[in-house]
């Protein structure tokens, strides 16, 4: 779905055009990773949905991603995860670290994943996220709304444990994209799995930290909106079974 307004008209493309040309995008220019997982809804399990992520490694400790609902042009812009390194992240305040997650079984599971690179280069950039922590946002909610974003940002989560995440979801993904997440959990076996620092993933302990909708926009699986959306319905990526296995 198209967000509303008309069309460009000619002078808005000639002025993209020569954007395009004579104006430096060093904070674009830095994008040097896609990587593909799933989020839910802190508080909200059931309410789940895929994430593309594309993200600039500022270093070894610190990655910041911009989130996609697609990987196509007209994607939406859903929101920012920030990546920390677990030396980082253990220097984190108490009240702090209810705002993260940790990506031992993103990685472990299969379900994160980085297309389109060897398999081999793949396994190396998980080796480095396995240990990593990761505080998001989404800003539009394109499970609930395709035309504009509304409503307040939420705070998102990622999945601890088998059977978390719908198996539908992943499938249609893996689907979509070429690719197999068992065979990639079985390719990761290797991958020590660190453990988990205190305070992340405060949700499995009762902690869970979101911010209340005050516009009345009722999300997914809250009081308000009486059901869940099924998950992955804000899926609008594509891919080549050739080219992202």
């Amino acid at each position: 779905m198209q967000a509303p307004g008309a069309d460009a008209k000619p002078t808005t493309q000639m002025l993209e055009a020569g954007a395009a040309v004579l104006q430096d995008r060093p904070p674009i220019e830095a994008i040097n990773a896609y990587l593909d997982g799933f989020h839910f809804y802190n508080g909200h399990m059931k309410t789940q949905m895929e994430a593309h992520h594309y993200c600039a490694i500022l270093n070894e400790e610190v990655i910041q991603c911009t989130i996609y609902d697609g990987n196509v042009r007209d994607a939406k812009l859903m929101g920012v995860e920030y990546i920390i390194s677990a030396a980082l992240f253990a220097a984190l305040p108490e009240q702090e670290r209810a705002l993260w997650h940790s990506h031992v079984h993103e990685v472990k599971s299969g379900q994160l994943i980085a297309p389109g690179i060897p398999e081999l280069a793949e396994h190396a950039l998980m080796q480095k996220l396995v240990g990593t922590y990761g505080k998001t946002w989404h800003t539009w909610h394109t499970d609930l709304d395709k035309d504009l974003p509304r409503g307040m940002p939420q705070l998102m989560m990622g999945f601890t444990a088998d059977g978390q995440a719908d198996p539908a979801m992943v499938a249609a993904r893996d689907q979509r994209l070429g690719i197999d997440s068992q065979q990639r959990k079985a390719r990761r076996a290797d991958i020590p799995a660190p453990p988990i620092a205190a305070g992340a993933d405060a949700w499995q302990d009762g902690r869970t930290v979101q911010i209340e909708d005050s516009t009345g926009h009722a999300h997914p699986g809250s009081e308000d909106s009486g059901k869940a959306a099924a998950p992955g319905s804000n899926a609008t990526s594509q891919g080549d079974a050739d080219t992202l296995r």
